[in-house]
């Protein structure tokens, strides 16, 4: 009875019934709280600062290039003043005279380097002396190491840090294979973790996890061979899967955590990225390129053929359909006139075992990684071979994970044939080259070395004593 005669109490309370439709009985509990209630309730304001807060890039040119087992891309971009990175010129080729990342043929290389760096320099309109390089060659290895440096109880300094850096660095060399990346991943002052920058922190031991990148020296050699062929200089070498995720992954997935899967021609790469740091990198020898051979093997067909087959009529998923639809595949040795029919079904059962394959190595290797958590969060799929149809539910079931597909974001002026997945790691190599993705960018990690014999002894005694 109170409930019915609520609405006569008063003018409001009726017009709030008829504009808002709802049980006489649950009024009271939809109003308003009082003020000092609201206040009580009221979330705190958020953190500007933090939702605005975006990547900006350093202004100036920057020239880089990704060296892959199907085509050579050459970016050149330029940091404007606003923060934002702008695509100058984009060349890209073929690849020829390279095999798993690898410098297979000097002179081939050197051949398909000129064109694509050629072709970018004369849109760009701009002359490149030295380039930023991926690296997807000399079997890269990923290692984590924990270094420990005294400081004494004063305030730790730029120099202290970069100590503990190439202390880890120089704990990382074994024969035969040269230090590409040691990045910090966290440092703690004594007792004291997760500081992010340690500077001015007043400790007596200074610690630091360091992720650790290494390749093989031999094939850092030839590519630095066959780049001094074509007049360029290398600015600094970057692990071909920390590009990719520089390029593909939002702010989100970097801090929240998730692995870039980057699918090449001739290798697939992966990288975890959790907290905003790469925490593991790893590679396989297998990519899209074995597709295409198992197709040319499989139905005798030539690797130009395969490769149309795969891209227009392959999946990786079967379907009802596959059985009915009649392909026309040319033959090897046939008259390039004659086809054959053969059906869709024949196509995707050669495709689908070798993609099966590629994501259980993949499962396995972030198993056996032992980052936990850090490793089960999303995949995101990029590179020329993860536009498979097909391709992203069977990751998603496989891994056992949410998949989405990546395409290069951050960057302006990209050409529109090379937006898509294929061009993950050129975009993110510029994005590195332009300062994105550093830890304490404004510190240069390489030791200075003093000029001379007496101020390098003292140097010397000062860091060992």
């Amino acid at each position: 009875m109170v409930a019915e005669r609520a609405p006569a109490r008063g003018g409001r309370r009726v017009a709030r019934r008829t504009q808002e439709p709802a049980e006489p009985g649950l009024l009271p509990r939809l109003a308003a709280p009082a003020p000092e209630q609201s206040r009580l309730l009221a979330l705190p304001p958020p953190d500007t600062a933090q939702i605005m807060r975006k990547r900006t890039y350093r202004p100036g040119i920057f020239g880089v290039l990704d060296i892959g087992t199907t085509k050579i891309t050459c970016l050149i971009g330029r940091g404007d003043s606003d923060g934002t990175l702008r695509v100058m010129g984009c060349g890209w080729q073929r690849s020829r005279g390279v095999r798993l990342g690898g410098i297979t043929d000097l002179a081939e290389a050197e051949r398909a380097i000129r064109a694509a760096v050629g072709q970018a320099e004369s849109q760009a309109d701009h002359h490149l002396r030295s380039v930023t390089v991926n690296l997807s060659c000399g079997q890269p290895e990923s290692r984590l190491f924990n270094v420990r440096w005294p400081v004494g109880g004063r305030a730790v300094t730029d120099a202290d840090i970069r100590r503990v850096v190439n202390e880890g660095r120089n704990r990382a060399v074994t024969d035969g294979r040269d230090v590409i990346h040691a990045l910090p991943l966290a440092f703690s002052v004594d007792e004291t973790t997760g500081v992010e920058d340690p500077r001015g922190h007043h400790c007596e031991q200074l610690s630091a996890r360091l992720h650790v990148i290494d390749a093989s020296s031999m094939a850092l050699r030839n590519l630095a061979a066959v780049l001094a062929r074509c007049d360029l200089d290398i600015t600094e070498l970057v692990a071909a899967p920390l590009a990719s995720g520089l390029s593909v992954l939002v702010e989100d997935e970097r801090e929240l955590g998730a692995t870039v899967v980057d699918m090449g021609g001739g290798t697939t790469s992966m990288a975890v990225f959790a907290e905003g740091q790469i925490l593991h990198t790893s590679q396989l020898p297998v990519g899209g390129l074995h597709v295409t051979k198992d197709i040319a093997g499989m139905i005798s067909t030539p690797l130009g053929s395969a490769e149309r087959l795969k891209v227009i009529y392959g999946n990786a998923e079967t379907s009802s359909d596959d059985d009915r639809e009649m392909l026309n595949v040319q033959l090897i040795g046939e008259d390039e006139h004659q086809f054959t029919r053969m059906a869709r079904s024949r196509i995707v059962s050669v495709i689908r075992p070798r993609i099966e394959e590629t994501f259980e190595l993949v499962r396995d290797r972030l198993d056996g990684a032992g980052l936990g958590r850090a490793a089960a969060g999303r995949v995101v799929l990029t590179g020329g071979a993860s536009q498979l149809d097909g391709i992203t539910p069977m990751a998603a079931r496989i891994l056992n994970r949410q998949v989405r597909l990546g395409r290069p974001i951050g960057v302006r002026g990209l050409p529109d044939n090379a937006t898509g997945p294929g061009f993950a790691t050129p975009v993110g190599l510029l994005a590195w080259a332009a300062g994105a993705g550093r830890t304490l960018h404004d510190i240069d990690f390489n030791e200075p070395r003093p000029p001379g014999l007496v101020r390098r002894l003292v140097e010397f005694l000062r860091e060992r004593v």
